[in-house]
């Protein structure tokens, strides 16, 4: 598999909670008013070092949507979930948008101003080692 590219984000954001790995800026916040099985949840415009799993319909407390979980790319741990589409006209804003579960993140980490790229070790190269 090789290595994992991360993207460090500049100024105040959130975090995966497992490895701290950069997630999404608090710029890019667009609602903390939604909830998930497992408690609050936030809305976000953009995320980043994330992969994205299998599409599905999900029946949510606002309708049916088809929506994808997305996952830390760095430790694979479930963060939240995109929507992809809605089937509510009332509901199309959320189109495109991510939510990030708030007992899976860390909030307003304060890093530094300049941009860096580092790499995650992943099995394969633990086991080429």
């Amino acid at each position: 598999m090789g290595r994992i590219f991360t993207v460090e984000l500049e100024g105040r954001s959130y975090g995966c909670k497992s490895c701290k790995t950069h997630l999404a800026l608090a710029d890019d916040l667009i609602s903390r008013a939604f909830y998930c099985q497992r408690g609050k949840a936030y809305l976000f415009n953009n995320v980043v070092n994330i992969t994205i799993g299998a599409l599905e319909e999900r029946l949510m407390l606002s309708g049916l949507h088809t929506v994808a979980d997305i996952f830390c790319c760095c430790c694979g741990q479930i963060v939240g979930w995109k929507y992809e589409s809605a089937h509510e006209s009332s509901q199309k804003y959320k189109e495109g948008k991510f939510v990030l579960e708030r007992g899976r993140i860390v909030d307003e980490i304060d890093f530094s101003t300049e941009f860096h790229i580092e790499s995650c070790v992943s099995m394969s190269d633990a086991e080429d080692a």
